[in-house]
């Protein structure tokens, strides 16, 4: 059967091909991505703070960056849509400036309740930068060249984990946690005048931009929050057959699957899962969707389990970070040029393999005195696999598609994605939570004699975590080995 891409997008005004239309591009997106990886490392470090500061368990307080996670989530499946009937231009300027707006709000929460709201804000706004970002960049570099282009939005991966533990660290220590939003707002500006002074104009497409699903939209993203929720409760309750745990679960996975049978019978599904049928793009969401679950989900752990079991400060926690993210971005860019010149099949499983053996030296050395030049260390070489992974495993995924497809693949990738990531951090805090409970053990109350217990629960956590990564090598091992002429 002959598949239609199921939301063509309008064609760029001006066709922009090789290095300067595209590198311009990808600067501009660069900026807005570098405030939305800067949010999100600041918040991941700040978790124990705001647990401490709103008296909230870590099953609720996990819902501050889970919230933004899964409103990535609820928007990224309509970019195609919005692509073919706003244009990326005005898309990505209005994502920034919703995102600068959100992040107002979150600074001005009053509760937990209401910064998780406001969270919910800012994710509706960052969950359309990157993948409009990327889209604009795919359409405008060449086959040849797309390693070493797209390897240039990896520096927000570069400077964002970096500066923003280190930030937001700070900021907890001396000043307030409501600094930790305001910080994006010069940012946002920033990137907003860009958006408007540099990236090229194209129509808005209102002739061509297909109907939104919406029954798709209705029964996607409510899926995905009732199971998320219920997976938060069954943690909760320590039992996945509790009725506050059962019902939601059971609804939400009723709704996914109405619209997975939906998506693939209709002609112009809100996520096109048909293209599920190509090899290297099935080959690239797989790692997509393992590998980010592992990572992002324990990422959230590690500057908990310096500031709660070894007791440093939220600034000496993001400090520690600083060489597993420098290796990342580092490795991002290098990584880049790889999948240009050599198979692409081969560097994402050598990531994989490289990740998960740094993860796993990390893992069994946690504990409440090991020195922190060896876990350090053990980052690290997790942080040469994971920037040798994700971004050319999504390069792969995208290079045979035609411009008219990328649109949809960029938001069936970044879906893949954030739902693995919010995946990641519901099942990591619930494993977390019954690791402690079954120790007798709280991140709350405790005192240096339960440090050790309290490792061994971290510890325990983390090698679910190390055993999903390295399962992610069995879809990297179905991208191609060889390089093809396609590739360049």
């Amino acid at each position: 059967m002959k598949t239609t891409p199921s939301h063509p997008a309008a064609p760029p005004a001006t066709p922009v091909r090789g290095s300067p239309g595209a590198t311009a591009i990808a600067l501009v997106v660069v900026v807005g991505s570098l405030m939305s990886v800067l949010d999100t490392t600041i918040v991941n470090v700040a978790l124990a703070p705001l647990a401490r500061d709103f008296a909230a368990p870590l099953t609720v307080i996990q819902w501050v960056a889970t919230a933004y996670t899964l409103a990535l989530a609820t928007v990224v499946p309509a970019t195609g849509w919005s692509v073919a009937r706003f244009g990326t231009k005005r898309l990505y300027t209005l994502a920034i400036c919703l995102f600068t707006a959100g992040s107002v709000l979150a600074g001005l929460a009053w509760d937990v309740r209401a910064l998780i709201a406001f969270r919910v804000v800012q994710g509706l706004g960052g969950g359309l930068i990157m993948p409009v970002g990327m889209t604009m960049v795919v359409r405008a570099a060449d086959k040849a060249s797309m390693g070493r282009t797209m390897a240039l939005l990896g520096i927000p991966v570069l400077i964002g984990p970096m500066a923003g533990p280190v930030l937001g660290g700070w900021l907890l220590d001396h000043a307030d946690w409501r600094w930790m939003f305001f910080v994006n707002v010069p940012l946002g500006v920033v990137a907003a005048f860009l958006a408007v002074r540099v990236l090229p104009r194209d129509p808005a497409g209102t002739a061509t931009a297909p109907r939104l699903d919406v029954p798709g939209l209705l029964t996607l993203s409510p899926g995905l929050v009732a199971l998320l929720y219920g997976l938060t409760v069954a943690g909760r309750e320590r039992s996945p057959a509790a009725p506050g745990a059962l019902v939601p679960m059971a609804l939400g996975a009723a709704l996914i699957a109405v619209f997975t049978v939906r998506a693939l019978t209709v002609r112009q599904p809100l996520v096109d899962l048909r293209l599920f049928g190509r090899r290297t793009f099935a080959a690239g969401a797989g790692v997509m969707a393992l590998f980010p679950c592992a990572y992002f989900g324990s990422m959230l752990l590690t500057p908990m389990y310096y500031q709660v079991v070894r007791g440093v400060s939220a600034t000496t926690a993001g400090l520690l970070g600083i060489p597993q993210v420098l290796a990342t971005g580092l490795m991002m860019q290098v990584a880049g040029g790889l999948v240009d010149r050599a198979a692409p099949g081969r560097v994402v499983v050598t990531g994989v393999l490289t990740a998960s053996a740094g993860f796993l030296a990390f893992t069994l050395q946690v504990g409440a005195g090991t020195p922190f030049p060896r876990l350090v260390a053990a980052l690290a070489v997790m942080g040469v696999g994971v920037g040798m992974t994700m971004m050319p495993a999504q390069t792969a995924a995208t290079r045979e598609l035609s411009h008219a497809q990328v649109p949809q693949a960029m938001a069936t990738i970044g879906i893949t994605g954030q739902i693995a990531a919010s995946v990641g951090g519901v099942v990591m805090s619930v494993l977390l939570t019954g690791a402690m409970t079954a120790r007798g053990v709280t991140t709350d109350d405790h005192t240096a004699a339960d440090a050790p217990r309290l490792a061994d629960a971290f510890q325990h956590t983390y090698g679910w975590a190390v055993a999903l990564m390295a399962l992610a090598v069995l879809p990297a091992l179905l991208l191609p080995a060889r390089r093809t002429r396609r590739d360049g």
